[in-house]
């Protein structure tokens, strides 16, 4: 297929998406994007999710495991409280200096605590895969993270990454913990916190850019150890991707911090590029089981816009020609 075509089929989608194509494939104008990203309060998805809180704030009536307590990550968990929701419309990119998401904020900031121990939402609780992912929303919201923030580079282990184990003893990391913490130290960095200090700030970019070198001394899938594919299920594209690791969601976030790829990621990206389709897309892939709001794609094996976008920007990060 063309690259007009292909254009032409990711920007026949939802403002969510087509926002970031604009921005991140076309180079359009700053005005034409953030006019498109405008919508994604209103039109779609993200006004769908939206649609969706609760009068608190919340969605499904509490912050991660409403009514179950402290449940495990069993397969089939439901994906509809408000961390994944808030998590999604991050992902989307709500416009946090929308009023929905103002609202929705200030809400969770007053009602929302988990289930753990009934800690405040934007306090976090104690696994470093739900806290990194608070902190992002938290920072993305323009909430007040900071002590979020400099609990998990206390809580940094000796080999440079986060394991949500911690807690009963682990001193290994963790690919998953690991890529939710440096997502979300890097929102926290990108927006500029007040009340960070220059030294804080450092110290946080620097657990970060120790996290990162902890998924890259693996080549983003192997054991340090044995060098063996540490899970087979990371070699496929997810989307939404939950707390779950994969290949093209660790290279996503690298793209947003590092100008061009370390060598380190090249098998990572050979990976991206052998799954290309003959006709220009990348297929949808092991979508996580558990209730969600609504289905966003049409399933797996299926052309799914979403890893399209996301693996032709990981390959024009890369230099590559992506037409």
């Amino acid at each position: 297929m063309t690259r007009d075509w292909l254009t032409a089929w990711l920007l026949d989608s939802d403002p969510a998406l087509r926002w970031q194509v604009l921005r991140d494939l076309q180079d359009a104008p700053p005005d034409v994007v953030a006019a498109e990203r405008s919508r994604v309060a209103t039109q779609g998805w993200g006004a769908r999710l939206l649609a969706l809180r609760d009068a608190d704030g919340q969605w499904a009536g509490g912050a991660c495991f409403p009514g179950e307590g402290r449940a495990s990550d069993v397969e089939g968990q439901p994906w509809t409280s408000t961390l994944h929701t808030l998590e999604l419309l991050r992902v989307l990119g709500l416009d946090p200096a929308s009023e929905p998401a103002r609202e929705t904020a200030a809400l969770v900031r007053q009602n929302s605590r988990w289930e753990h121990d009934g800690q405040r939402f934007f306090d976090g609780e104690v696994e470093a895969c739900i806290n990194g992912r608070t902190l992002a929303i938290g920072a993305y919201l323009g909430e007040d993270v900071h002590a979020l923030a400099d609990r998990l580079v206390g809580e940094q282990l000796a080999d440079g990454g986060w394991n949500c184990w911690t807690e009963h003893g682990s001193v290994r990391s963790s690919f998953h913990s690991t890529l939710c913490v440096v997502e979300g130290l890097a929102q926290y960095e990108q927006t500029a916190q007040d009340g960070a200090s220059a030294e804080d700030v450092a110290a946080l970019r620097a657990a970060r850019e120790r996290g990162e070198e902890y998924l890259l001394e693996r080549a983003l899938l192997r054991r340090l150890s044995t060098g063996e594919v540490v899970e087979p299920a990371w070699l496929t594209f997810s989307f939404p991707f939950r707390w779950r690791y994969d290949v093209l969601r660790a290279l996503d976030h690298l793209r947003t911090v590092q100008d061009t790829p370390d060598p380190r990621a090249g098998e990572a990206l050979e990976l991206v590029r052998a799954k290309r389709q003959d006709d220009g897309t990348w297929l949808g892939e092991n979508t996580h089981p558990g209730e969600v709001h609504f289905v966003l794609e049409d399933g797996d094996g299926r052309p799914s816009r979403w890893n399209t976008l996301r693996a032709l920007r990981v390959l024009r990060w890369a230099g590559d020609d992506v037409g």
